[in-house]
């Protein structure tokens, strides 16, 4: 083969996977495919990046969350609901997500929502079926609040990186500050090696100057010790962890 053909064939294979990193057909993506599709997707590199605002603005195809943020690049995200603040059906910030945000999670290719409390949580439907009739969202409820509960996420989040097929999660609270900060800083603690002390900065530098008290969920975070029967190999955590703070 000579070296224009060579040059040409190269070419074309990289136009093809850029093809796949733009297309919605996560269905032939591999996993590393998938983990760099979503962050050129939403283009956050740092953990502390917003990809919609606390008025649920910024990348319109989410609309229904609110603060949300990336936890691992094309694995988890967190969040709020936008309920208070939405534009199309307001309702009392103290609820699940509304129903277009878990739609346009579904048409993202998310495969679970968890939603971090449970007041209202029954009203919710609980499988949702994107607008192409191709993706399925399962919409849970998992406080994570003890050491099984907090496993049974953590055991989600392995399950999304292990399988090219299974879309990302959205783990929110209410507002996107404390509970799913409370959960991101254990996710991260757990998958990209934080210490107790880094987790705790990256909680109070995520609550967006909403951090006086919570003693129980700093509590939390400072004594959250990794489960030794989940790990990752060092090329997957590479690519999945984000910088903590872009300057």
């Amino acid at each position: 083969m000579n070296l224009y053909k060579l040059v040409k064939i190269t070419t074309l294979f990289a136009a093809l996977i850029l093809l796949i990193q733009n297309s919605y057909g996560k269905d032939s993506l591999d996993v590393l495919s998938k983990f760099l599709f979503y962050k050129n997707k939403y283009k956050v590199e740092c953990a502390n990046e917003k990809i919609t605002d606390n008025f649920g603005n910024g990348y319109d195809s989410l609309y229904g969350t609110r603060n949300m943020r990336v936890i691992l690049h094309g694995v988890a995200y967190r969040g709020g609901a936008n309920n208070f603040y939405n534009k199309n059906q307001k309702r009392d910030n103290h609820n699940p997500l509304p129903q277009e945000g878990l739609i346009n999670l579904t048409n993202q290719g998310f495969s679970k929502a968890v939603y971090l409390y449970s007041k209202n949580f029954s009203s919710s439907e609980k499988v949702v079926v994107s607008n192409s009739g191709k993706d399925t969202l399962e919409y849970l409820q998992n406080s994570g609040m003890n050491r099984n509960d907090l496993k049974s996420i953590m055991m989600l989040v392995l399950d999304v990186i292990r399988n090219k097929d299974k879309g990302p999660i959205y783990l929110h609270c209410w507002n996107g500050w404390h509970q799913s900060g409370y959960i991101s800083a254990a996710i991260l603690m757990q998958f990209c090696g934080l210490t107790n002390e880094e987790a705790l900065k990256y909680w109070n530098q995520n609550t967006d100057g909403v951090n006086k008290g919570y003693e129980n969920v700093k509590r939390l975070v400072n004594t959250f010790v990794p489960f030794n029967d989940i790990k990752i190999d060092n090329k997957t955590k590479e690519t999945i962890c984000p910088c903590l703070e872009k300057k």
